[in-house]
């Protein structure tokens, strides 16, 4: 017999974040696939766990970053019985105080500067090749995560919007958007909020493959397999190679200036709107055909 509906209402049993270790490679699968697997901070730093576990690991040479279910991430959670954002959690990404013991831009600066753009650093920084694995949405916080890994290999059927503007925000925290494709059509990506197929990705050089969505675990898998066949301390000093050449594109910087725009638009938000996100919710989102289906 068919497994009864889950209850949206029920507590969450399911870990938020699957880590499995297969020969070289290390699988990080998040696993919150009744939101789509929506990022609470349960889940960020569940994959700081497991980032943090891989990279220790003598074993691994590669990991693989995906997302259990129809969809890679529809973003940050606004909105789940699994919301989280007021609690308080053990910080690992910077030195900002405890944000839910401070009041408005004070707190959502503090937390966001942890679990945004302080976690991604961090990620970014992994000392060994990252891929992800992306099918369905990878949606405003979904692509940070894809745009912290070294490679991105995509289904047919994946698809990548950054609809934040229509809150009145420039971009999700980690704006990686002007080097992870060409200026012009970053602007038109945020201005219009419209999806990128996979297919449109991959002409931009955002995405390294594309394949039916079938085949996406086993083309992930080989590409993985080859890469661990290269010498560890060699890959891991390419990477910090290009990382570097991007920091000194302006990457690091950039994204510090953008973050500061982002929390005037949350702020003035705050001021001006019902709430610090414009007013604007999941239900908004999907109503302007700018989410997932």
């Amino acid at each position: 017999m068919p497994d009864a509906p889950e209850d949206p209402d029920a507590p969450e049993s399911r870990p938020p974040v699957l880590y499995e270790r297969r020969g070289p490679v290390a699988y990080v699968t998040m696993n919150r696939p009744r939101y789509r697997n929506a990022q609470n901070s349960a889940m960020t730093y569940a994959l700081d766990d497991a980032f943090y576990r891989a990279a220790g690991d003598p074993e691994v040479k590669v990991v693989v970053l995906a997302g259990a279910g129809e969809h890679f991430s529809a973003g940050h959670d606004i909105g789940t019985p699994g919301r989280d954002a007021h609690l308080p959690f053990e910080r690992r990404a910077g030195l900002w105080w405890d944000h839910s013991r401070r009041p408005g831009a004070e707190s959502r600066f503090a937390r966001e500067s942890e679990v945004y753009l302080g976690m991604c650093r961090r990620w970014r920084e992994l000392p060994k090749p990252v891929i992800a694995s992306v099918h369905g949405a990878c949606v405003a916080g979904g692509l940070m995560l894809a745009w912290i890994c070294d490679l991105i290999v995509a289904s047919e059927d994946a698809f990548f919007a950054d609809p934040v503007v229509r809150m009145g925000i420039p971009g999700v925290e980690y704006f990686a958007h002007p080097w992870a494709m060409p200026p012009r059509i970053a602007k038109e990506f945020l201005y219009t909020g419209d999806r990128m197929p996979a297919g449109r990705a991959h002409e931009i050089g955002m995405v390294n493959h594309v394949v039916e969505r079938a085949e996406l675990a086993a083309e992930t898998d080989r590409l993985a397999l080859r890469i661990a066949e290269m010498p560890g301390f060699g890959l891991a000093l390419t990477k910090k190679a290009v990382n570097q050449a991007e920091d000194l594109q302006g990457l690091h910087t950039g994204m510090d200036s953008v973050f500061g725009l982002h929390h005037l638009a949350h702020a003035h938000n705050a001021e001006t709107a019902a709430d610090s996100l414009g007013g604007v919710n999941i239900a908004a989102l999907k109503e302007a055909n700018t989410s997932w289906t």
